[in-house]
């Protein structure tokens, strides 16, 4: 796990050096062991690494090979595979990682090395032959790679802050971005951004780019979801599934040369993957969670079954429990480690998470995904049970925008809305629509979840945990979101997924691994109610946000907005029980985090 970063100039000059430097230094929490670049005239590639396999210095980066150059970040599960494979087609390695093994995949297929790799990963290639740039990213997105791009030059980093850190990169908002940020609770899908002048390269996804600035794009993988056919039985899915989660987790597991921990929520999610490591044998199993204090409407921790899985497992675990004097200190930088705002409550509590699971391991597997994956969340069933006649739109946005295309208008100052053609058409809702009719789907149902997985899901849960786990330099590894994992989620009926709440199928692996108090109970997270409802010193934080000169000057919302809000701050909630006040905060702050840290002036609305 690492961060990246580089510059490719289409004018004849020298890539910038100084600019590469700069966007090294906003890195340097991705990869604290080592740093390195190169230069090739026009091309120059930075990294920093965090080593996690082969800690030696030859598995350093960037990594060349004869004339090809690699910056990598993420991991390859299956390296170890595919390095016997090359072997026997007659390469050779001077390492043991699987850095190496991505350049000479890249040799020995060309772009088709994609097909064959299996993990989490954003790489760029330099080819220095064919002058030609190569990039790509994982399937679902968990390694992000952000790109901006002028008639001079190509730049492309690891975050967000990054880029602005290598200057000269407009920061014009994008409308079109703010509708997705706004109604789809913090998710902007690529290749979109909060600003108009980055843009990201989407998850399944490659890109080639000449020295000439030539460039082609396209998705070397998509998912179906439709029964095979002849269709197994229940029995046979079970299992299918069942084996498919093991392997993943032991792949995740031994793809290390560090010991790797849990997140343990007390979920069911975190919980099984504490079971499948004990049943594969694993000893002296790290487990981690976190608390906070309680809000009159909800608790704030969930050690009662994070201590009950510890205790039945054995596990080393530690407990973290954050006051509120200590989470609304931490406030202000772990917003500031998001590469664009985002909404969920739980970013601030993977923040503080990390910070202290860092001092123990440089790697954990976490149980984002399964919910998407396996129909955890509440609001599947309620899509279900909508009548079969209505489009699918109208069956999903009910249940999950978080305001309609009216809603949001009201939150823009009528100026900026005016003065932003793109603010006025409702661009969400043809978005999801058309992706909800993409085609190999049996069931709305089917399209529902695929949506959920593949694009959703990217810039929500897996951005969080990304942005959150490497502000500290911590690998998160979501072994749920394993490509022959999901690929065979995606098999199932539906509705053996939403059994019984949801994830059925694995509540029944579940049922023979952990106690039944896991598997019967609500769901779990790691709650932090003290930014959902909104008192004291955090609303104070909210409040100022809001009311400061920075965001009146910004112009961008609608101040009758602001004040309804800010006068009744308990009462405002999203369909899916975002506070409304937070999201407009968040996605100040962020903005104004982003001009302090890198004093560019402000970041004009307009």
């Amino acid at each position: 796990m690492c961060g990246i970063c580089g510059e490719l100039r289409f004018d004849g000059q020298a890539a910038d050096g100084d600019a590469l430097a700069r966007m090294m230094h906003v890195l340097r929490a991705r990869g604290p062991d080592a740093g390195g670049v190169f230069f090739d005239g026009a091309l120059a590639f930075g990294h920093r690494r965090l080593a996690i396999i082969d800690l030696s210095d030859a598995a350093g980066q960037p990594m060349r090979d004869d004339d090809r150059v690699l910056v990598f970040n993420g991991v390859i599960y299956n390296y170890r595979e595919l390095r016997r494979e090359l072997v026997q087609r007659g390469y050779r390695f001077s390492s043991e990682g699987d850095t190496e093994v991505i350049l000479k995949a890249y040799h020995a297929w060309g772009r088709d090395c994609l097909a064959h790799l299996d993990g989490m990963f954003a790489f760029a290639l330099w080819d220095k032959n064919a002058q030609s740039l190569f990039l790509a990213r994982d399937r679902f997105g968990i390694k992000p790679l952000y790109l901006t791009r002028d008639a001079k030059r190509l730049r492309f980093a690891s975050s967000l802050p990054a880029l602005l850190a290598g200057g000269g990169v407009g920061t014009e908002l994008d409308a079109i971005g703010l509708q997705f940020q706004f109604t789809l609770h913090g998710s902007v899908p690529a290749p979109r951004t909060i600003f108009r002048h980055i843009k990201k390269l989407p998850p399944a996804s490659w890109q080639t780019v000449a020295a000439d600035g030539a460039t082609h794009e396209d998705c070397y993988w998509r998912l179906p979801a439709r029964r095979p056919a002849p269709e197994p039985d229940e029995a046979n899915y079970l299992e299918a599934v069942r084996a498919s989660l093991n392997a993943a987790v032991k792949s995740h597991l031994l793809a290390a040369d560090v010991p790797v921990g849990v997140l343990l929520s007390g979920g069911l999610d975190s919980s099984l993957l504490v079971a499948l490591l004990a049943e594969q044998g694993q000893r002296e199993i790290l487990t981690f969670s976190i608390g906070f204090a309680d809000q009159p409407e909800e608790a704030g921790n969930e050690f009662h079954y994070s201590d009950i899985v510890a205790r039945h497992f054995g596990t080393a675990h530690h407990r973290y429990h954050i006051s509120d004097r200590e989470l609304l200190d931490a406030l202000p930088e772990a917003l500031a480690a998001m590469s664009e705002p985002m909404f969920s409550q739980d970013n601030v509590a993977f923040w503080l998470l990390a910070r202290e699971v860092k001092k123990e391991v440089k790697a954990v597997l976490s149980g984002q995904g399964a919910d998407e994956v396996f129909g955890g969340y509440y609001w599947y069933p309620q899509m279900a049970a909508e009548p079969e006649n209505l489009p699918p739109l109208l069956r999903f946005a009910p249940r999950y925008f978080d305001r309609s295309h009216a809603d949001f208008l009201y939150l823009l100052d009528p100026r900026w809305a005016a003065a932003h053609a793109d603010a006025g058409r409702d661009h969400v809702s043809p978005f999801i629509a058309a992706r909800l009719q993409e085609a190999d789907a049996d069931s709305f149902m089917d399209q529902v979840l695929r949506l959920d997985v593949t694009t959703l899901i990217v810039d929500d849960p897996v951005k969080r945990i990304d942005n959150m786990s490497m502000a500290h330099g911590l690998e998160a590894r979501v072994p749920f979101l394993d490509k022959t994992l999901v690929e065979t989620a995606m098999t199932l009926p539906p509705a053996l997924r939403l059994r019984e709440g949801g994830k059925f199928p694995l509540k029944h692996l579940a049922r023979a691994l952990l106690p039944h108090e896991i598997i019967d109970r609500p769901k779990g997270y790691f709650p932090t109610p003290a930014l959902k409802y909104l008192r004291g010193g955090f609303f104070d934080f909210i409040r100022d946000t809001l009311t400061s000169s920075a965001c009146r000057a910004r112009g961008l919302y609608n101040r009758a907005c602001v004040d309804q809000l800010l006068a009744e701050p308990l009462r405002h909630f999203t369909p899916l029980q975002g506070n409304k006040l937070w999201h407009l905060a968040a996605f100040e702050y962020g903005l104004q985090r982003l001009e302090a840290r890198h004093h560019r002036g402000a970041i004009p609305a307009r």
